[in-house]
């Protein structure tokens, strides 16, 4: 059985603990562990940041997260309809930031793929981005 869900909240930086709770709740199906919630907390809010700080550069609009969970797998897609993402490879490389005048550490990406299994990144500019984040949950269980 897939169990989905979608939420939709402004990018404002007091949401990005929301969505932490929101996808943490959603997940807690598969009984995670704490590592395992934390893990994806860590890169959801990752993900939510790069939307407020680089997608939207500051301006209030919608991040939406759609959670998908099927058997043991949590697939979660953070999308904003922001700038995009020109050189996905370069914002991808450690250290790289697209707004150093903010001192981001350009870690973003980095911290999610360590995070989760796979970590997908599609975008165009001037239409946005969309980071898709997968994980298999009870890895360590048996």
């Amino acid at each position: 059985m897939t169990n989905r869900m979608k939420v939709e909240f402004d990018s404002i930086s007091a949401n990005e603990a929301f969505a932490r709770v929101t996808v943490a709740a959603f997940l807690a199906r598969l009984n995670p562990s704490v590592e395992e919630v934390a893990d994806v907390k860590t890169a959801v809010s990752e993900a939510v940041t790069n939307a407020i700080i680089h997608g939207y550069q500051g301006e209030v609009h919608t991040i939406t997260i759609e959670g998908e969970l099927e058997g043991d797998l949590l697939t979660l897609r953070v999308r904003d309809e922001g700038v995009g993402i020109a050189d996905i490879g370069q914002a991808m490389e450690p250290l790289y930031t697209s707004r150093p005048e903010l001192e981001r550490s350009g870690m973003g990406f980095l911290f999610m793929e360590a995070f989760m299994d796979e970590v997908l990144v599609e975008s165009e500019p001037g239409k946005g981005t969309c980071v898709t984040l997968r994980k298999r949950i009870g890895r360590g269980k048996d």
